[in-house]
């Protein structure tokens, strides 16, 4: 009724009740490393990987063993490739949870 909303407009806006915000405690390196490994555990794996073939790769070259040598620069590139694909698709599934 009028007589109602006059009365309610009179008397003011609700009283606002405050509102519990979020608390964020200071997140060290270590605490977000393994926090960022458990969300997508293929990209250290990938990146391990990566310098694992890197590193066989050199030891072969220094040794002279160029077939050997060139096979772990090529396996380096499909090494890299998978956690850059790894690091994409953790980035689409972050996203997709944050939209709901």
């Amino acid at each position: 009724s009028p007589s109602l909303r006059a009365a309610a407009m009179a008397a003011g806006p609700p009283p606002l009740e405050p509102r519990r915000l979020p608390v964020f405690t200071e997140e060290g390196f270590g605490e977000k490393f393994l926090r960022k490994t458990r969300e997508n555990p293929l990209v250290p794996l990938g990146c391990l990987c990566t310098v694992g073939v890197l590193t066989y790769g050199l030891i072969s070259f220094k040794r002279g063993n160029v077939r050997r040598s060139q096979q772990m620069m090529r396996a380096r590139v499909l090494a890299q490739g998978f956690t850059f694909v790894a690091l994409l698709g953790g980035m689409v599934v972050t996203a997709m949870k944050s939209r709901k």
